[in-house]
């Protein structure tokens, strides 16, 4: 078993299809269809994103997010946004993460992950 793509509810599937293309650099696996599009990563590495049309918008307690990891996370901040998303939580000391949230409000983290070389590129790649 494995994660095979994960659903994000949106409002305005054409805002949130464009922001998600661009800051994944994911494309769409077939046409969009009126209620979702279902976004794949080109180079088949990571899970598919499924944007799925919905009216009830972001919950406060939201319960499942989105951690991306980045190797040059300010720059990544500045771009996602530049594509629309809008910063919630800056990094502060002790954390490496900065939080964001995408055009229709749903709360994603970028990480930074130039951690000391312990071995474990297991978890996040290889830098590339």
């Amino acid at each position: 078993m494995w994660v095979g793509s994960i659903v994000v509810d949106c409002t305005d599937l054409a805002r949130m299809t464009r922001f998600w293309s661009e800051a994944l650099h994911y494309v769409p696996a077939r046409p969009p269809a009126p209620d979702g599009v279902f976004l794949r990563d080109p180079t088949g590495q990571g899970p598919n994103v499924n944007l799925s049309l919905g009216l009830e918008g972001p919950l406060d307690d939201y319960r499942l997010h989105l951690d991306l990891y980045a190797w040059d996370p300010q720059g990544e901040v500045d771009r996602l946004v530049g594509l629309g998303a809008r910063l919630v939580r800056s990094a502060d000391a002790g954390h490496d993460f900065v939080t964001l949230a995408d055009p229709d409000g749903n709360l994603f983290d970028v990480i930074d992950i130039n951690w000391p070389d312990d071995g474990s590129e297991w978890f996040f790649g290889k830098r590339p």
